[in-house]
């Protein structure tokens, strides 16, 4: 706990152990006093969980005539083995069988370390550094009676692993993998729990930060608030971007230099994880004056055009209609046509879940069937090159009723945060 005086040297950034303390080290302190973790009750991914995934993918798989996956390191890893590991030369992948347990491919000195994560029953085969991996996979695969069975590679899965595979196992065919991104796309339970979480981690760290905005701050001063508190609410930062003035014009920014100056637009868009599950949100507001009568109408259409793509999200509709019933309102205000500027110049949204961006998108032509589990961001932003932008962005996920939100769209640009 700060003292008086303490909280007095650091508001005013006063030297203190040879360091200038800044308004903005000051709020970052401040934000873990102010701010309790909300996460205590957030569920990790268990055992029975991944056993479920695996059951589920290995019913899918005899259903397509796939006889193995080939996995690499990355989310689909985590999610069907619990391991956490990186990529590199060096071939660490999961081999997952349409019938039995899957086995762990790996260098024989990283074992130990691929234990520690591993949370299925399966066997850690390893191969010594003048060994060919792809022969081990094409051992056990040839073990189970597969040389020349149907063996589908996740779509992440690098060229070299690919042609590796094929040479050593070459009356094997190797095809794309239909299963593992079908069964990600529809989230149980479990899963929308932790990206709720994730979302209540995120609008709370919005309503501690946007308050603390001042004049004169830049990107890099609000996203480290929006870190502070986002840590302090007990999830793990995974990105803040932080438009300003007529950078919010574009939608990923611009590298010019940027500061907040009233009257003018103030655009965050932020996300966080929650054990491996990751929230989107975006918010924009006007800072230190009364919104012009443009950024009111730029906003309201925003707002709904939010409205609109959550209506159409019905059971069965193709995910590229949600999209398209966006972009005609906007035509009909003037904006566009299609993604011309100004107007929409990105899809209405994306797929989201252990990853920012999964398949499917809310995109013209996208004719995959909106499902129960299925996940998105809707963020039908408008953008006016040399002036500025607004972004709303919340999550859904479609339920037996319909969709339902991750977290609650703002009601007004007087009152943006939600």
């Amino acid at each position: 706990m700060l003292t008086p005086d303490r909280r007095a040297l650091l508001k005013y950034g006063l030297v203190a152990g040879g360091l200038a303390l800044t308004p903005r080290l000051f709020a970052q302190e401040r934000a873990g006093e102010a701010l309790k973790p909300i996460t205590g009750d957030a569920v990790p991914t268990g055992r029975a969980e991944r056993a479920n995934r695996l059951a589920r993918a290995q019913k899918m798989m005899q259903a397509q005539d796939i006889d193995a996956l080939l996995v690499e390191p990355g989310a689909s890893l985590i999610y069907y083995t619990g391991v956490r590991w990186w990529r590199s030369e060096r071939l660490t992948a999961a081999v997952i069988p349409a019938q039995g347990a899957p086995i762990i491919v790996c260098p024989f000195f990283e074992k130990p370390s691929i234990d520690e994560s591993l949370q299925i029953p399966a066997e850690i085969r390893v191969w010594q550094e003048d060994e060919n991996p792809l022969a081990l996979v094409a051992g056990f695969l040839t073990e189970k009676g597969l040389a020349k069975g149907r063996i589908g590679i996740e779509e992440t899965v690098r060229y070299f692993a690919v042609d590796g595979l094929k040479a050593a196992l070459p009356n094997a065919t190797i095809v794309k993998d239909p299963v593992t991104r079908a069964i990600r796309m529809r989230k149980t339970a479990a899963e929308i729990a932790l990206m709720e979480k994730a979302a209540d981690v995120t609008m709370a760290a919005y309503r501690w930060t946007i308050p603390q905005v001042k004049a004169g701050m830049t990107p890099a001063d609000i996203g480290a608030l929006m870190a502070a508190a986002t840590k302090a609410l007990g999830g793990e930062v995974e990105f803040n971007l932080i438009l300003l003035g007529e950078a919010a014009a574009y939608p990923h920014g611009s590298g010019k230099p940027q500061a907040v100056r009233p009257g003018e637009v103030v655009l965050m868009d932020c996300g966080c994880t929650v054990e491996d599950y990751q929230s989107d949100i975006s918010r924009t507001f006007v800072h230190g004056a009364a919104p012009s009568a443009e950024q009111r109408k730029v906003w309201d259409a925003v707002a709904t055009g939010q409205k609109i793509a959550f209506a159409t999200a019905k059971l069965g509709v193709p995910a590229g209609s949600v999209d398209d019933a966006v972009r005609r309102h906007y035509e009909q205000l003037g904006y566009g046509p299609r993604y011309q500027l100004p107007g929409l110049s990105h899809r209405t949204g994306h797929g989201i879940g252990m990853e920012g961006h999964e398949p499917v998108n809310l995109v013209h032509g996208e004719a995959t069937p909106l499902d129960v589990g299925m996940c998105f961001s809707n963020e039908p932003g408008l953008y006016l090159p040399g002036r500025f932008g607004v972004r709303l962005e919340d999550c859904f996920h479609m339920t037996p009723q319909g969709p339902k939100w991750f977290s609650v769209p703002p009601a007004s640009l007087d009152d943006p945060i939600g």
